[in-house]
């Protein structure tokens, strides 16, 4: 396996148990050594990073490849990527979108995986909507998502009565009180036509433990989009309900950190109007350039064997 197949596979944190190092050390300072170190890293420079100011680059890149890169973080490639492209679904940034989604596939995130992270993204920006809009007293929502964390945590016996259906705010008033045990302030105060709508997804996407990501990802998503909103009703919840989930809090702030590096990096690349074909053509090419390095590292195991 060559010097820089094991740097490409590195850089995008592809490996399971195998240990594999990312270039030794911090990138150097100066742009110019930063742009060694990238075409080290990668294989090439790419033109979204070349266009950056010679004073930006260097620590914007540090920053992406501790980060985003780096396969040695609490959290997985694959997990990283998909808050990347939470965030930039909701800023909205195409080149972020595009870039996240390749390197969300990349990392073993299928497609049930990517609609998802888009769709908690969502969520989440329509809730600090009406959290913001419905100027709640912090002091009692915090209270409620208190109670609401506390309630999950104990261990609840499985009901034999028949599903509520919901079918407009008075049903839905009732199946939140039977799935929380109360009915939260905040929801209460949700217009009547909207409630049942609203609760439903919450209740399907966000509360339900069987769909396609974990209730750890979904919660680390939210909380990376409601801190670059910023959303502080919606930052309280979600750190709680990440930490209910099991999320440490190297996580909780790997999961922050990914949401400004996205949001820097989208910043910087519209801003410097970067040809979106050819920002395309770079991720393409980083992406085929890991996937080669992949199949030749694969083959040459398979001859040692």
């Amino acid at each position: 396996m060559t010097k820089l197949a094991k740097i490409l596979l590195a850089a995008l944190a592809l490996f399971s148990t195998t240990s594999i190092a990312l270039a030794e050390g911090p990138a150097p300072s100066g742009a110019q050594a930063a742009r060694s170190d990238i075409a080290k890293t990668l294989g090439f420079v790419p033109g979204f990073l070349d266009s950056f100011g010679d004073s930006a680059l260097p620590g914007a890149w540090e920053e992406m490849k501790g980060l985003q890169l780096n396969p040695g973080t609490a959290l997985p490639g694959a997990s990283k990527e998909l808050i990347g492209l939470g965030v930039a679904s909701q800023i909205p940034c195409k080149y972020c979108i595009y870039a996240h989604t390749e390197f969300a596939e990349l990392n073993g995130a299928n497609a049930a995986q990517v609609a998802e992270a888009v769709a908690v993204a969502g969520m989440e920006r329509h809730w600090s909507a009406y959290f913001y809009g419905m100027q709640l007293d912090q002091t009692a929502f915090k209270a409620d998502i208190a109670r609401i964390v506390a309630s999950a945590k104990k261990q609840q016996p499985a009901s034999n009565a028949a599903p509520i259906v919901v079918t407009d705010a008075k049903t839905a008033l009732q199946d939140i009180e039977r799935t929380l045990g109360f009915v939260p302030e905040f929801l209460r105060k949700l217009p009547e036509g909207a409630l049942p709508g609203a609760w439903r997804e919450m209740k399907e996407l966000k509360l339900n433990p069987n769909t396609a990501l974990s209730p750890k990802q979904k919660a680390l998503i939210s909380l990376a989009v409601a801190s670059q909103v910023p959303s502080v009703p919606c930052i309280v919840a979600d750190t709680e309900f990440a930490k209910l989930a099991g999320a440490s809090e190297r996580e909780i702030a790997e999961a922050v950190g990914m949401a400004a590096l996205t949001r820097n990096l989208s910043t910087m690349i519209n801003g410097d109007q970067v040809d979106e074909r050819a920002f395309r053509a770079d991720i393409s090419r980083v992406v085929a350039g890991v996937k080669a390095a992949q199949k030749k590292a694969s083959s040459t195991v398979s001859r040692k064997r």
